[in-house]
């Protein structure tokens, strides 16, 4: 489906660990907004989508969501790699230390396990549409407000740059929202079932 290239989409590169910090960002990797959960609602949504351009940019950007977890594994586990034990207690690293060490495990900043239950894949274009829209402004408020804690320059580069993207998914999914809606020739917004909005037929028979 795709060429594996074996480097980062966004080059990652930090020299000072800071575990409190990978404790932020983590939420980007297996949170209900991050990485992971995006790139798995579009690349299931795709099947669904009853037009091939649609088809193509859930495909497409789903499949680059699956770059940015992989950028954001790359944070994480650069921010938290050689600890001493002196360093996890210190930060507060210590319950995550504990289940998974210093690997890199998919879960929220508070700690919740990433649950595909907080994503959809409806099988209806614009209930996915509306929802993939708000997925990406979730995502980019979420990197808004890693931003506002984090100042290391090393980690707000890759962060920036992620956060541009949301804003270009955002974009290209309004595209396609709009394609989606040209082709329904009720324009009802029903894909499949137009005759919602028809009055039905009476039957004849009066109540006795």
């Amino acid at each position: 489906m795709w060429r594996y290239e074996k480097r980062l989409q966004y080059p990652v590169n930090i020299s000072q660990t800071n575990p409190k910090m990978a404790q932020f960002i983590i939420s980007q990797y297996g949170g209900p907004d991050g990485e992971a959960a995006a790139a798995l609602r579009y690349l299931s949504q795709r099947y669904a989508m009853p037009y091939e351009k649609g088809k193509a940019v859930l495909n497409d950007v789903g499949t680059e969501e699956l770059g940015h977890f992989e950028i954001i594994g790359a944070i994480v586990h650069q921010l938290t790699r050689n600890l001493t034990p002196q360093e996890i207690e210190d930060s507060g690293f210590g319950p995550y230390y504990i289940d998974h060490t210093t690997g890199v495990w998919p879960q929220a900043a508070g700690g919740i396990p990433l649950n595909a239950c907080e994503f959809q894949s409806k099988g209806d274009p614009i209930t996915d549409l509306f929802e993939d829209l708000a997925a990406e402004q979730k995502a980019r408020s979420t990197y808004d407000n890693i931003l506002r804690v984090v100042k290391d320059p090393e980690v707000c580069d890759p962060i920036r740059f992620l956060r541009e993207r949301e804003i270009i998914h955002f974009q290209r999914f309004g595209e396609v929202l709009r394609d989606v809606q040209d082709r329904l020739s009720s324009r009802n917004f029903y894909a499949f079932n137009p005759a919602f909005d028809k009055p039905q037929a009476r039957s004849g028979k009066t109540d006795s």
